[in-house]
C-alpha cells in the first residue's frame, strides 16, 4: 500500500502533464508561430477549399498542368496512406508504370519531343509531393499553352511568378507548386 499511493500519484501527475498541460501548450505555441501550417495549409479559391500546399493533387485534363505521381493507395493522393511505392529501378511493375505515364504524356502532348523529366513519370517517397521541377513545369508548357489557346510566353511568366527558390538558397532545387499555378491558370483571361 505504501508504493501504490506514490505510483498513482505520479501516474495522475504525468498524465495530466503530458497528456493535457504538454498538447495545449504546443498547440498553443504552433497555432501562435506557424498558424497557416497547424491548420493544414489548405488553399481556398473563391471561398471554397480546393486543398492543401502541401499535398499533391490529380490532374488529368491536358489544359492543366499534371503533378507528380503518387504511389498512394488505394486511390492517388492519399495523405492518410502516405508512403513510396518501394519498387527498385529493375522492378517490371516500376516499369510498366513509368512506361504507361510516358505513353500517357506523348499522347496528350504527340509534338512534344523534348526529354521527359524524372518527376512527371515517378512518384516521391511519400506519393504526395504538391511540387515539380521547373523543367517538368516547362516540359507541359506548350501543351497547356495550346489547350488554353494562349501563348506559350504567357504560360512561361506564370511559372516564372510562381517558382519557389531553394530553402536557406542552397536547399533543393528550384520547383513550383501545381495546385497554385492550376489555381493561377484559372485565374488568366484568354
Amino acid at each position: 500500500m505504501s508504493v501504490l499511493r506514490p505510483t498513482l500519484a505520479i501516474f495522475f501527475l504525468l498524465t495530466l502533464v503530458c497528456g493535457v498541460v504538454y498538447p495545449f501548450l504546443v498547440t498553443g505555441i504552433g497555432k501562435a508561430a506557424f498558424a497557416e501550417q497547424v491548420e493544414g495549409s489548405l488553399v481556398e479559391h473563391n471561398g471554397k477549399t480546393v486543398g492543401s500546399s502541401l499535398i499533391g493533387q490529380s490532374f488529368s485534363s491536358p489544359k492543366y498542368f499534371w503533378g507528380r505521381p503518387s504511389a498512394t493507395g488505394p486511390m492517388a493522393n492519399n495523405a492518410g496512406a502516405s508512403s513510396g511505392s518501394n519498387q527498385g529501378p529493375l522492378n517490371p511493375a516500376l516499369i510498366d508504370n513509368v512506361k504507361a505515364r510516358i505513353d500517357a504524356l506523348h499522347a496528350v502532348d504527340p509534338d512534344n519531343k523534348a526529354p521527359i523529366p524524372v518527376d512527371l513519370v515517378t512518384a516521391s517517397a511519400s506519393g504526395l509531393d504538391p511540387e515539380i521541377s521547373i523543367a517538368a513545369a516547362q516540359y507541359q508548357v506548350a501543351r497547356v499553352a495550346r489547350e488554353r489557346q494562349l501563348d506559350q510566353s504567357h504560360v512561361q511568366r506564370l511559372i516564372e511568378s510562381h517558382q519557389q527558390q531553394p530553402w536557406f538558397g542552397f536547399l533543393g532545387e528550384p520547383r513550383v507548386n501545381v495546385l497554385a499555378l492550376n489555381l493561377a491558370l484559372d485565374q488568366l483571361k484568354n
